[in-house]
């Protein structure tokens, strides 16, 4: 198939914070090095910020090493942080703990939407000259004729049917070539799952770790909990996963009376009757948290994954013509549950490598070796190293956690032993007989305006594909599913999934078979990283479709 080819200097993969500040930085240091870049960076949602899923803690520290003047610029602000909270939950009550640790301390710092935030981002970079394509998906890496220097990424052909055959509407893929591309794909990025494959990113490196987080954006009325309260950003840890689990909740007071409101969940438990979007239900209908949202309206509802792996699971990030940034390169600060400055950070110093790179015309793994030199001596290392045992802490079962985390908190991260092991998260599932049951919410609690489930939520994140397409989500060995999966584990896919897009249904002679109803997909890939078989793999529908999340 003959295929449009597109040549550029640098192309950004991702419209995310990290590939977003880059692209800024990189043309901040071209135009101060007098040199004329064509720089493409391509997002495969709708437009930038609509795979953004809105409400977050921002440390301004990268921010402000880009721009000095963002508020001037109009930066995007919900809120200042004028105060913390964080309180361990019971099944009926919560106790206010008396510290916060310190890496949570965000006093001063703001809330954001994460979508305003990179549409402001986007904003920026497209005045300063960065060709922006929302809509295209990138769905495979270009190799040059070495078979391992990166040299471009394919975007993915539009209008074919389910069975993947062209439609008369049909646009092949463009090979969009450039001297350096920067991968900033967000948590499990397909293409970094490609180039881990084929250039062994990650080899020598423990696991990359992941939470799944349920997110919403909730209209409260004029009279609300934030009008009185000390503090407007609030954690809570215990109920309903208790101890042996990782995840918590936030909530973060936002503008006009909204607040975002979630619950993480570390994908590394092992009870497969486990139900993601139910732990956030029971999350959100606790005495001490449905006080805070009462009256309230869910505007908007959405899923992601976050890694969570931090230091010893960053991958390789340079190889020959390419470099890996953000939340795909495990650049997350987990002990904080911050990853926007840490991101930004990341892309910057990627940038500041390629510019080198292209001034050099040298595009060389030896040449880009120079962001992770960067990056090892920037601070963005010195907080990913000081968390580099957390989440193999938070792992551990019971109390025993606690002797971990309070090691590493007076050792600077060291903690008890270091490294910590962590293990892959679709390893850790047991066998369903033999393991607790699991109470679900009591359906009469879903009222369709402040508590909705699973397909309401679906609903409001605004997702939207073809119905007539070839599948995203590809699942290897239907019956494995059923012969295997079924039986041992009772198909954790249709609980893990926050958007239902897993059902077990049974044929005319009672026989279990997987229903995918791809359409639901809210593109957190948590099957991707779950599933006990390594049996689904996430791909990239059609460039702009997914969630559409509207910054409200």
């Amino acid at each position: 198939m003959e295929r449009e080819s597109i040549d550029f200097d640098v192309l950004f993969v991702g419209g995310g914070p990290a590939c977003l500040a880059g692209a800024v930085r990189l043309m901040q240091a071209a135009a101060e090095k007098n040199m004329e870049l064509e720089v493409a960076l391509i997002e495969k949602g709708a437009e930038i910020g609509s795979h953004a899923l809105s409400g977050a803690v921002l440390n301004p520290v990268a921010l402000e090493e880009l721009f000095a003047d963002y508020e001037a610029k109009g930066c995007p602000l919900e809120a200042t942080v004028r105060g913390d909270e964080f309180h361990f939950l019971t099944a009926n009550g919560a106790f206010k703990l008396p510290a916060t640790p310190k890496q949570m301390h965000n006093t001063g710092r703001y809330i954001v939407s994460l979508s305003k935030f990179t549409r402001w981002l986007g904003g920026l970079a497209e005045e300063m000259g960065v060709n922006i394509f929302p809509g295209f998906a990138g769905t495979e890496v270009l190799y040059g004729e070495d078979g391992r220097t990166i040299v471009g990424v394919r975007t993915g052909d539009k209008g074919l049917d389910k069975d993947g055959q062209p439609k008369g509407n049909f646009e092949p893929g463009i090979d969009l070539m450039a001297k350096v591309t920067i991968f900033g794909e967000g948590a499990r990025g397909s293409l970094f799952k490609q180039m881990d494959q084929k250039l062994g990113l990650s080899r020598d490196k423990l696991p990359q770790v992941y939470e799944t987080g349920v997110k919403e954006v909730i209209q409260l009325p004029e009279d609300n909990y934030f009008k009185t309260s000390k503090g407007n950003d609030i954690h809570t840890m215990g109920y309903p996963l208790g101890l042996n689990v990782p995840g918590g909740g936030f909530i973060y007071e936002m503008k006009d009376n909204q607040v975002a409101l979630g619950y993480l969940v570390g994908l590394g438990y092992d009870n497969p009757a486990l139900d993601i979007y139910e732990m956030f239900m029971k999350f959100k209908t606790h005495p001490f948290v449905a006080g805070i949202v009462k009256g309230g309206k869910v505007l908007e509802s959405g899923a992601r994954t976050v890694s969570t792996g931090s230091y010893y699971t960053i991958p390789q990030l340079a190889v020959d013509g390419g470099l890996m940034v953000g939340a795909m390169a495990a650049m997350h600060n987990a002990p904080a549950i911050k990853g926007i400055h840490t991101a930004m950070k990341s892309g910057m110093l990627a940038a500041e490598a390629a510019i080198t790179a292209v001034a050099k015309k040298d595009f060389s793994r030896a040449t880009l070796s120079a962001y992770p030199d960067a990056v090892a001596h920037s601070w963005l290392k010195a907080e990913l190293y000081e968390g580099r045992n957390f989440a193999a802490a938070l792992a551990k079962k019971g109390i025993g956690k606690f002797f971990h985390l309070a090691a590493q908190q007076v050792t600077k991260g060291r903690g008890l032993i270091d490294p910590l092991a962590l293990e892959e998260d679709y390893t850790t599932l047991k066998p369903r007989q033999g393991m607790p049951g699991i109470d679900g919410v009591d359906k009469a609690v879903y009222d369709g305006e402040l508590n909705v489930d699973k397909l309401t939520g679906v609903y409001l994140s605004k997702a939207l594909h073809r119905e007539d397409e070839p599948c995203h989500l590809v699942v290897h060995d239907l019956d494995l599913c059923v012969e295997k999966c079924y039986p041992t584990y009772q198909s954790p896919c249709t609980r893990f999934c926050p958007g239902q897009v897993y059902e077990i249904e049974k044929d005319e002679n009672d026989k279990p078979r997987l229903k995918v109803n791809a359409s639901n997909c809210l593109h957190c890939k948590t099957c991707d990283v779950k599933d006990p078989y390594e049996n689904i793999d996430w791909t990239c529908p059609e460039g702009g479709e997914g969630p559409g999340y509207a910054a409200v």
